[in-house]
């Protein structure tokens, strides 16, 4: 069965070596001896990084994105170029870009843009500090410093508030599943001990049971899932993956292995939106969406 272009680019992306972000030729930082001024014509391979964009007002300086953005509503008009896996160079180049977002993995890239003169922005997953720092550099690279601190506040104000909704509730030992083939057990990922996925779970009162392994994602054995036998799994999906009526199809799945307390006592959750595996400006809302599945008591 071919991988939906959606699951492809989320594992892909999680899978490249985590290590922060960092950024070249940002306003305020120094290339060969000279500051540049703020970018007018941007493009994003980084739908994580496009939804900063806008929501620290540089949306009109954004004049083409990848082909896995859909959010904002504006995106939807903008020129596709491609994404981690098939930047269209050319097409990009022809839109005389003054800087593009890129993953950490697309050196190759950015070599490519430097030699042209073209500045780029360069990101890798982490957790939920790296969203909020590369919102802030994001802001300091595109003239909007005071906007993007500002958002990265308001932020940090509504986990603090998810944190202090399940402070003292008791931690349920959690399976987070964000891939597997449909209708099998097969070919699963699952939230190693790092990543925004992993540190959303904390925040949202779950208990990793892979917090020990030192990844973002996890392949693991049936036998493993055994072991490590989780109290809750809670499946997350970008929008698109599982249609409603295929919950209870997919929960059934799970009946293979029967004796994992979260299979026994029919604690299989599913929660679906693309806002729920993108470590951008909606990290708060998806983290909300957690807690909400894990402690829905302490949001009554």
């Amino acid at each position: 069965m071919a991988a939906h272009p959606k699951r492809l680019i989320l594992v892909a992306a999680l899978m490249v070596a985590t290590g922060g972000l960092t950024a070249s030729g940002s306003a305020g930082v120094q290339v060969s001896g000279t500051e540049r001024p703020a970018p007018a014509r941007i493009i994003s391979l980084v739908p994580a990084l496009t939804e900063m964009l806008f929501a620290i007002g540089a949306g009109p300086q954004v004049i083409a994105v990848s082909s896995y953005d859909n959010f904002p509503a504006e995106v939807k008009a903008l020129p596709k170029v491609g994404a981690l896996l098939d930047p269209d160079t050319e097409r990009i180049l022809s839109l005389r870009p003054d800087l593009v977002i890129t993953y950490g993995s697309q050196g190759e890239l950015e070599s490519q843009f430097a030699r042209a003169g073209i500045r780029t922005f360069s990101y890798r997953h982490g957790g939920v500090p790296i969203v909020l720092e590369t919102l802030r550099a994001l802001g300091a690279a595109t003239g909007h410093a005071v906007e993007a601190d500002r958002t990265a506040r308001e932020i940090q104000a509504q986990l603090d508030d998810i944190r202090a909704r399940v402070r003292g509730r008791a931690r349920p030992r959690t399976l987070l599943v964000f891939d597997r083939q449909p209708q099998s057990l097969q070919q699963m990922y699952v939230s190693g001990g790092v990543g925004f996925l992993h540190e959303m779970l904390e925040i949202a009162g779950g208990s990793n049971v892979f917090a020990d392994v030192r990844r973002e994602a996890v392949q693991p054995s049936h036998e493993l899932l055994i072991v490590r036998a989780p109290e809750i799994i809670l499946e997350v999906r970008a929008a698109g993956l599982l249609a409603a009526d295929d919950v209870r199809r997919e929960r059934g799945v799970w009946s293979a292995l029967g004796s994992v307390p979260a299979i026994r006592n029919g604690r299989i959750l599913f929660l679906s939106g693309d806002y729920l595996v993108v470590p951008g400006p909606r990290v708060a809302q998806a983290t909300a969406a957690f807690a909400r599945a894990l402690h829905p008591e302490a949001f009554r």
